[in-house]
């Protein structure tokens, strides 16, 4: 199960670029990061680089995030917020954008309805997939979240117009959900701490809706 769980869009020509760059003037600091044979994955992954930051295996990414993790949130004061906005920004400019999170609480929540989904689909969502792929899955979660939360009046709007449009996929969802109600605390792990999985589902439906590239969900960082 997922601890921390990020999604990415990735920018391969400023990847190329500037990531490419940063690793060369900065190799002896990033060495430290990557596994055995150090000299030899790093130059593997500057290569990569070159074709596409989307050729990374999910362990190469994992290693550069901890790099830049490591960079950017020891080098600020101002307390965790201001040291995930840094690192955010210095990701961005080196062609990965960390567009969402889901808060460690509800990542291995998020990472059950994700297996449940793949097994109801007969799909697997690797590490990377194309957006239209990854919205079918979200608007499946949004559903199946929803169910949780049908007293919220607004957030029933969203959900009735939305299948409307895709009711197959809300009819797997609530076929899902209706299998696992009666099973102890389903909805605590929905909703826990006063953090709703709706609104993540919801948010990143949002973020990727019209998106056209690819996503990537890196996840144990």
């Amino acid at each position: 199960m997922a601890e921390e769980l990020y999604f990415l869009k990735t920018n391969p020509l400023v990847a190329k670029i500037n990531l490419y760059n940063k690793l060369c003037n900065e190799e002896d600091d990033v060495l430290r990061f990557l596994h055995d044979d150090k000299k030899t994955s790093l130059e593997l992954i500057k290569d990569k680089l070159q074709d596409s930051i989307e050729y990374l295996t999910p362990d190469e990414l994992r290693q550069l995030f901890n790099w830049f993790k490591f960079q950017y949130a020891s080098n600020s004061v101002n307390g965790a917020a201001k040291n995930n906005d840094e690192v955010k920004t210095q990701l961005y400019i080196n062609g990965i954008d960390l567009f969402h999170e889901i808060p460690p609480v509800l990542a291995p929540t998020f990472d059950s309805i994700l297996k449940d989904y793949e097994k109801a689909s007969q799909s697997n969502l690797q590490y990377i997939s194309d957006a239209e792929k990854f919205n079918r899955f979200l608007l499946y979660g949004l559903f199946y979240t929803s169910l949780a939360q049908e007293d919220d009046s607004e957030k029933r709007i969203l959900v009735d117009y939305l299948k409307s449009q895709y009711p197959t996929i809300y009819e797997t969802a609530q076929a899902e959900f209706s299998d696992k109600i009666n099973k102890t605390g389903l909805t605590e792990d929905l909703n826990s701490t006063g953090i709703i999985l709706f609104d993540n589902f919801s948010e990143l439906y949002d973020s990727t809706k019209f998106y056209k590239g690819s996503i990537i969900q890196v996840n144990n960082v």
